[in-house]
């Protein structure tokens, strides 16, 4: 019994984590990058999954020997670190959110014509529904593990009725014939970025997983996440792709809208309303569960109402976009230093990974360590325009 609960755990962290990656932004970035890159996109999707991965394994296993929270090792490993770290990802988080449910909201009115603040506040009410659950981590856990199973099949299905050049499509994933860099940079970011990097591990905490005799679990969680995550990707550019190359017109404001649409006629506009809400809400439910998991450590009352905080994260996140709108300005600002937080978190845990005060008679892996600190480098550098 105890193992099958682990094992729902595990695989609930995983869907957790990569349904909070799958938001609006992801299901546009998609599309707009295989408009640009055409069948060479799938080389982008390959490159950042092991990025991604090396991201993962060394964040994941990090949290989950120490038995710590990423604030928590942070705010060990040198006064105050936490704090500067807890405020990027709740800040990214509340922005982000107000983002995610206004793509619920264009979901409900693309399947339903209902107006959009209206579906933004009905979508809010149901993922705040989940944290009034006792059980709130398993009712969190179904409800991801279910619409990520659904966004996949209705895109599979999406995939098929546009008729992508398979062959041509898997040859160049592997040589392509042509490479944008901003474009994996933008992958990676969206996939393991601000708070979702820290998503599954914190939910592992929470379902009571931890240290080292753990960490063949937690890995194949961190594995299926990203696993999940690249499967819902490359679908859907496998989707974009046939329609693209069909030479059909694509609506530059709303082009997933488009490809499902052409892909799939009149039904089109229903599936991609439902897959975006699904996308947009699974990322609300994700985005309030980490942000909140990143402040409840610093004080008893915090960490006994962290459910209430949760809920008051989703409803002030709907409340601007109810009364301000989508804040264009503040999505784009946000996503910049979103850019930057994935280096500076990777390069805090992989420092405190080393200190025996904090991981005790643990040896990190030699060779994470230094793919952690290469992807580190790289995305510092893009993130500030070297390239």
């Amino acid at each position: 019994m105890a193992s099958n609960k682990s094992s729902k755990a595990l695989l609930g962290a995983a869907f957790l984590m990569a349904t909070s990656a799958v938001g609006p932004g992801f299901l546009t970035q998609t599309t707009v990058f295989t408009q640009q890159l055409a069948t060479s996109f799938g080389f982008i999707i390959l490159l950042t999954v092991i990025i991604d991965l090396c991201a993962q394994f060394n964040i994941w296993q990090i949290i989950t020997v120490s038995g710590k929270r990423a604030q928590e090792l942070a705010n060990e490993l040198f006064p105050g670190l936490g704090y500067l770290l807890a405020f990027l990802i709740v800040i990214g988080g509340f922005a982000f959110n107000i983002g995610n449910v206004a793509g619920a909201g264009l979901g409900l009115e693309a399947m339903t014509g209902m107006n959009v603040k209206v579906g933004a506040v009905l979508s809010a009410a149901i993922a705040i529904g989940i944290f009034l659950f006792k059980e709130a981590g398993k009712a969190m856990d179904i409800f991801s593990r279910v619409l990520g199973m659904l966004m996949i099949i209705l895109i599979l299905y999406i995939a098929f009725t546009s008729h992508p050049p398979l062959v041509a499509a898997l040859h160049h994933t592997i040589l392509p014939e042509k490479f944008d860099a901003m474009a994996a940079v933008t992958l990676v970011g969206g996939t393991v970025g601000g708070y979702i990097s820290f998503a599954g591990a914190h939910r592992l905490l929470d379902s009571g997983i931890s240290g080292e005799a753990s960490l063949p679990k937690v890995n194949r969680s961190a594995a299926t996440g990203i696993l999940i995550t690249t499967v819902i990707r490359y679908l859907l550019f496998l989707a974009a792709l046939g329609v693209v190359l069909s030479g059909a017109a694509i609506n530059p404001e709303n082009p997933t809208a488009s490809i499902f649409e052409q892909a799939a006629g009149s039904a089109g506009r229903q599936i991609f309303g439902l897959v975006i809400w699904s996308a947009a809400i699974t990322s609300v439910v994700g985005a309030a569960y980490t942000s909140i998991s990143f402040v409840r450590s610093f004080h008893p009352f915090l960490e006994k109402y962290h459910a209430a905080l949760t809920i008051i994260f989703i409803a002030m996140s709907t409340a601007v976009f109810a009364i301000v709108g989508k804040p264009v300005k503040v999505l784009v600002l946000v996503g910049t230093l979103n850019g930057f937080v994935l280096p500076i978190a990777l390069a805090i845990l992989l420092i405190a990974s080393g200190k025996s005060r904090l991981m005790g008679t643990y040896k990190h892996s030699r060779l994470l360590l230094i793919m952690g600190w290469l992807v580190v480098a790289a995305m510092t550098a893009l993130a500030i325009g070297i390239y």
